[in-house]
């Protein structure tokens, strides 16, 4: 592989105005077709083989036009002091209020006037309306949105303090300024490692290309393939981070082939061929991680999967290509002012240890200590997750201020928590002798079990064999108590189902985020499983080892649980919560973890692969092991470093957002990388290499008969170069025999 990439390398040097032509035209053309293309509908949001599913596509049969899973605004009225909501102006006012929801967008399936549907506190002060919509929140366009927002700024001039909750407002948070402020800090950090405005700005702008690429793409194809408008964000983050990082590994070798007295054309070439091949296998484990979302079996999360993996697969593509052409147009401003002084008096830079040399240095020294200390302490930080509570955020998560959190606390105030998430109990009678008997039946059981607060009277369909029984909890939507109220209905369900033949199901927005918790937390192992092994053998490949991948990924391990851990202490318990603006505890999102593992695992590789591959080159030209582990530090060190500050910058953006999710997600994943990068593959990893000595690099035998020899370290190149091979042979005819 490494001459394969050496002579594509060179190739891209030599063609640069073709190279750089050839992704400007695709940039163009995916820019072209994303303007161009229909706009495309919200991809709808289901979640197969769930109850709540099942529950939603029953509804959409028996009761057609009922927009069962469809988005709810609900809208919380409160009266003016000392007077009531049953007053006759604030009735009213209310009815008014009603009736402009009921026309405010053609999407509006019903609105519930709360004097009829008897939706008033005992007290007359505080009452509430559901507006149902025909389509999903995902689905609800800005218009929507817009038109019941000026419908509740006309409801507040009544004097009536009007709020609104449910999912119908929830919009996809706006990211815009974080992901400005973290290349920003991308920009600065850049220019520190290298020294050089131009050398900096390379990685920046392939990194926007390829992202631009990526997103204008699944722009253009949205419409055609039902991408909702959250495809793009997981493309967005994780391009940018990994498009960055593979520029950054690719220049830092070149500037070093420079340094050893290469000419441009053969350092880019060996750049590519040596860092180049490191870029492939950690793209490929990422692409690994995110494909393997699948397994999950959440659509939504496929497609999102899938997209960013396409988006990291065009910048390893700009990596090996763009970036050696972009090098071509560099000259010698590459480097740095001093470099160039230096090379100008033909005087080198007296070569001096730089930080990593001195810490490899004293990890060598001192390797027992450093392993135990970061074990235990990354092992102390990890003990919160033994009370890892999953959940999906409810309005109580939002800040105090929004109008989300205010409809929540009014409702709780006047009706109690479990008012803020109804259960919705579909009875299928179908199979009943006697399905009205059948459905009381189940109203009198569901009245009985510990925690309800209410059960409304049953609605039939036209064909009286099917019923919808709305419950209420006594508890708020996102609790422990609430999920086990539902799990208490649903066992009960399958008593009556043996006495009655009447099928019972829990469905509505609290047991749908109850089931899609479980199903998320079912396929965190299977999916470990899968992208931790599949890692396992394609890093077994590249380093010709057994016991470097399996430190990989223990250390891989050990990073995530230490990240939950600290997500477990600051969101769930409180601890240094108003450090970070947390407001409200509670469960922590489900698809953290998941999200967390496929997010951070491509980028802990990348880290790993870029380090202990030169770690590996150095071993396999002949130096000791702990020698080894220093020149990989030497070299590996300052740009590893680079890499991680960038994306620790870059997720700490998203801690200042209003959105608990959000804030949570940026949190994690800054201190998941802080950990892997700097715990783990910076102390971790070279102490354990010290200790192991030569076995770390053992395979046995038959095993190393079996695996490709893939040459990431470009042993082959050392070799031809030895040899004396000419360097003019090595046309572009060569390329196509590689």
């Amino acid at each position: 592989m490494a001459t394969f990439l050496y002579k594509l390398g060179k190739l891209a040097f030599r063609r640069r105005h073709f190279v750089a032509l050839i992704w400007v035209a695709l940039l163009t053309l995916a820019g072209v077709g994303a303007a161009t293309a229909p706009t495309a509908a919200s991809s709808s949001f289901s979640i197969p083989g769930t109850e709540a599913q099942k529950a939603f596509d029953l509804l959409d049969a028996r009761f057609p036009g009922s927009a069962a899973d469809g988005a709810t605004a609900r809208v919380v009225f409160k009266a003016p002091a000392h007077e009531k909501l049953t007053g006759a102006a604030n009735k009213a006012d209310v009815q008014d209020t009603v009736a402009a929801l009921k026309s405010s967008s053609k999407q509006v399936a019903s609105v519930a006037d709360p004097y009829q549907a008897k939706t008033v506190s005992k007290d007359g002060r505080i009452a509430y309306t559901s507006a149902t919509y025909k389509v999903s929140s995902m689905e609800l366009t800005d218009d929507d949105r817009d038109a019941l927002q000026k419908v509740i700024d006309e409801a507040k001039q009544t004097g009536l303090t009007v709020e609104v909750g449910g999912d119908a407002l929830q919009a996809m948070p706006e990211t815009g300024a974080t992901e400005v402020i973290g290349i920003a800090i991308a920009a600065v950090v850049l220019v520190i490692t290298f020294g050089s405005l131009l050398a900096a700005g390379l990685p920046l702008l392939t990194a926007l290309i390829g992202v631009g690429i990526g997103v204008s793409s699944i722009t253009a194809l949205a419409n055609a393939l039902d991408l909702g408008t959250t495809t793009s964000t997981l493309a967005m983050m994780i391009g940018l981070a990994v498009g960055i990082d593979y520029a950054l590994f690719i220049v830092s070798r070149y500037r070093a082939e420079l340094a050893e007295g290469r000419e441009r054309e053969e350092a880019a070439g060996r750049a590519v061929g040596t860092a180049g091949s490191a870029v492939v296998f950690a793209g490929l484990t990422v692409v690994i991680a995110l494909v393997g979302l699948a397994v999950v079996n959440i659509p939504m999360l496929t497609k999102m999967g899938v997209a960013a993996a396409g988006t990291v697969a065009i910048a390893v593509l700009i990596a090996l290509t763009l970036i050696p052409a972009l090098l071509g147009y560099a000259g010698k401003r590459v480097h740095g002012r001093k470099a160039r002084k230096a090379q100008a008096t033909d005087r080198p830079a007296e070569p001096r240890a730089n930080m990593g040399t001195r810490w490899a240095r004293f990890v060598l020294r001192r390797p027992v200590m450093v392993l135990v200390a970061g074990v235990i302490g990354l092992g102390a930080v990890a003990v919160p997750v033994a009370s890892l509570e999953l959940g999906l955020p409810d309005d109580g998560a939002q800040p105090t201020d929004t109008t989300q959190r205010k409809a929540y606390d009014l409702l709780s105030e006047g009706f109690g928590p479990g008012f803020n998430g109804p259960l919705m109990t579909v009875v299928d009678a179908k199979g009943a002798q006697d399905p009205k008997a059948a459905v009381d039946r189940v109203v009198s059981t569901i009245k009985k079990t510990d925690g309800v607060a209410a059960v409304t009277p049953a609605t039939f369909n036209k064909a009286g064999d099917t019923a919808i029984v709305n419950v209420v909890s006594k508890y708020k939507p996102s609790s422990v108590e609430t999920e086990d109220v539902v799990h208490a209905i649903r066992d009960a369900g399958r008593d009556i189902k043996a006495d009655t033949g009447a099928d019972l199901a829990v469905t509505g927005s609290t047991a749908m985020n109850i089931d899609v918790s479980q199903k998320l937390n079912d396929a965190l192992v299977p999916y470990l499983g899968l992208v931790v092994g599949l890692a396992f053998l394609l890093l077994m490949v590249v380093f010709r080892s057994i016991l470097v991948p399996l430190k990989a990924a223990l250390g891989f391990l050990l990073s995530v649980l230490a990240a939950l851990g600290a997500v477990v202490a600051v969101f769930q318990w409180g601890w240094l919560g108003s450090l970070f603006g947390v407001e409200q505890t509670g469960p922590v999102m489900s698809m953290m973890p998941i999200f967390m593992v496929g997010v951070v695992f491509g980028l802990a590789m990348d880290y790993e692969v870029f380090l202990v591959t030169r770690m590996r080159e150095a071993y396999v030209h002949g130096e000791r092991p702990a020698q080894a582990v220093v020149t990989g530090f030497k070299h590996g060190a300052r740009v590893v470093t680079a890499a991680a500050v960038i994306m620790i910058a870059v997720f700490s953006g998203f801690i200042g957002s209003s959105e608990q999710m959000v804030k949570m997600i940026g949190f994690g994943l800054a201190i998941a990388v802080f950990f892997d990068a700097f715990v783990v593959r910076m102390a971790i990893v070279p102490a354990v290499l010290a200790l192991l000595g030569k076995k770390a690099w053992w395979l046995p035998k038959w095993l190393e008969r079996v695996l490709p020899n893939v040459d990431v370290e470009g042993e082959g190149l050392n070799a031809a170069e030895a040899a004396g091979r000419p360097r003019e042979d090595r046309d572009d005819k060569d390329l196509v025999s590689a």
